[in-house]
């Protein structure tokens, strides 16, 4: 790989983040939409004990980042 492809790689990831951070924030103010926060997610407290398990969550971004890095690569071997 020489060094343009590896700097275009980086660009390209570097907006990506971009977007998913921007998602992320725009995402946090629905009010029926907080990751985290589904049905699903564990979440157990007792006094001097917290373990939180976002199983739900895990779940829903997986799917979503398959489906994008899918349509992405795709695209891409076009």
């Amino acid at each position: 790989m020489d060094m343009n492809s590896v700097g275009r790689l980086l660009l390209v990831g570097g907006v990506i983040m971009m977007i998913a951070g921007a998602l992320f924030l725009l995402l946090g103010r629905i009010p029926g939409l907080r990751l985290g926060e589904l049905p699903g997610d564990i979440r157990i407290e007792r006094p001097g004990f917290s373990c939180f398990f976002p199983l739900a969550t895990m779940v829903i971004l997986s799917l979503l980042l398959t489906l994008v890095l899918n349509i992405l690569v795709r695209l891409i071997n076009r």
